[in-house]
């Protein structure tokens, strides 16, 4: 090990590499419905606990296609993405509103000539789960970067199963990233977009997952493109045990603590203050995501396996989904906890304290990582209950371990070797915010058109009160 934290040190000192800040973004909201919605939405699986959103699938003998979401069972299309509404037959659109549509994080990278006025700097959300290196029209001007190269030829789509999408056209420039110059990274520029994509915070979307994901078509046809890791190992200048980029992310309960991204590099000195060595596991990338063994977790003591399961790991969802047998053994050690049809999720009392929530621990490869008590806390659903970080994965074939789970640990995704790395990060504990704000009564959800008995999704009640 180092061996290659002298190889990293070379590196970063010859190319002047630095930690890429994910500065929190203020005008995120946590919301726990609205957050889950959102991951049905792109992931595209039947949820298997009640509520009011829900899938609608028809039976087709058709080859799936390759952007076919990974929830979606064979022999099935996904027609798309529905709630339920009070009195109707019919179910409802899905809009903006029901979802969690900005992100948690924001990182700068550059975009154009390099080093010089004509640069233009970008917010991006940098999400392992997705392919496309998207950026709104609005947020980079091609005409003002010299070296900007349109591929007339090549077009792109992402499209989720509430109909929202993005698309626009595709060239190539340079980008900056970490000290990184890429020189041709492909570059999708969204001319445009759905409210579910318009109204965050980001410009857009830098992925991080494997290019079999990436949505470029030439004239029609599938042509996925090089994310930005594979154009970094591409290059001359980074050699193979540098070809990774690593996470720290945070909860900001402490001010001194800063989340962050590093490419060509592991912070040594993160490694070593966790007291362990890096555990790798191998990665499967044949279905573009980060995915690894995840066969066992233990709460409490107490082990439950699943056998063959697997997980990706995904910065791009909030959350951390599970298999209904997880959520009901972790739940059933949290006092009063209970699954909330009206949210769609588990709850507990925000009387609960801390320090009397269970370990739980999720396996990477054959070790086992601890989830901070504190993160199983997602947010507030009402004056009475948090929604749980963990929840139901439903149909899904495969787990996701999002950002609540990240947080407990320093992630290494070493692409190069295919494989994935990990240390504990653990924080100081800080008691969470208590939700102050009244519950809605049967005149509110009457005056502001809820429907009763499927919850508060929408927080615009609440921000207008407060």
């Amino acid at each position: 090990m180092d061996a290659l934290f002298e190889t990293h040190a070379k590196l970063r000192k010859r190319m002047a590499l630095y930690r890429v800040r994910a500065v929190p973004n203020q005008n995120y909201q946590r919301d726990g419905t609205k957050s889950y919605v959102s991951v049905l939405n792109r992931f595209g699986f039947q949820p298997t606990k009640p509520g009011p959103y829900f899938q609608i699938f028809e039976e087709s003998e058709e080859a799936p296609s390759m952007s076919a979401a990974p929830g979606v069972k064979p022999g099935h299309v996904w027609q798309g993405l529905f709630k339920k509404l009070k009195d109707q037959e019919e179910p409802g659109e899905v809009t903006a509103e029901d979802q969690q549509n900005d992100s948690e994080y924001l990182c700068e990278v550059m975009i154009g000539t390099a080093w010089t006025a004509e640069r233009q700097i970008v917010k991006m959300d940098f999400d392992t789960g997705l392919a496309d290196f998207w950026v709104s029209q609005k947020s980079f001007d091609p005409k003002k970067s010299v070296t900007w190269q349109l591929a007339k030829d090549k077009s792109w789509k992402v499209q989720y199963g509430d109909g929202s999408s993005a698309s626009g056209i595709v060239g190539h420039d340079i980008l900056i990233i970490g000290g990184i110059q890429i020189k041709r990274q492909a570059i999708e520029i969204a001319t445009e977009m759905s409210a579910q994509f318009s109204e965050g915070t980001m410009d857009g979307i830098l992925g991080l997952a494997f290019s079999k994901l990436n949505t470029v078509q030439t004239d029609g046809k599938p042509d996925p493109q090089r994310t930005v890791v594979d154009n970094m190992m591409a290059q001359d200048d980074i050699p193979p045990e540098a070809e990774l980029f690593s996470t720290a992310l945070y909860s900001n309960r402490e001010d001194d603590q800063r989340s962050f991204y590093t490419f060509g590099w592991i912070d040594e000195d993160l490694v070593k203050a966790s007291g362990e060595e890096i555990v790798w596991t191998d990665v499967d990338n044949s279905e573009g995501f980060w995915m690894f063994s995840s066969e066992h977790v233990t709460i409490d003591g107490q082990q439950v396996r699943i056998e063959g399961n697997k997980a990706i790991a995904d910065t791009g969802t909030s959350l951390v989904l599970v298999s209904d047998q997880v959520c009901d053994a972790l739940y059933a050690h949290i006092p009063s906890a209970e699954y909330s049809e009206e949210y769609q999720g588990w709850t507990f009392p925000q009387e609960t304290e801390v320090d009397k929530l269970p370990e739980f621990s999720i396996a990477i490869g054959d070790k086992e990582f601890v989830l901070q008590k504190e993160d199983l806390i997602f947010a507030p659903a009402d004056e009475r209950v948090f929604y749980g970080s963990v929840q139901s994965r439903g149909e899904n074939p495969f787990d996701i371990l999002g950002i609540a789970f990240l947080k407990s640990i320093y992630a290494i995704w070493d692409q190069g070797h295919k494989r994935f790395g990990a240390v504990p990060k653990m924080e100081a504990f800080v008691p969470p915010t208590k939700y102050d704000r009244p519950r809605l009564t049967d005149q509110d959800r009457k005056d502001l058109g809820v429907t009763i008995g499927y919850g508060d999704i929408s927080s615009t009640f609440f921000e207008k009160r407060a």
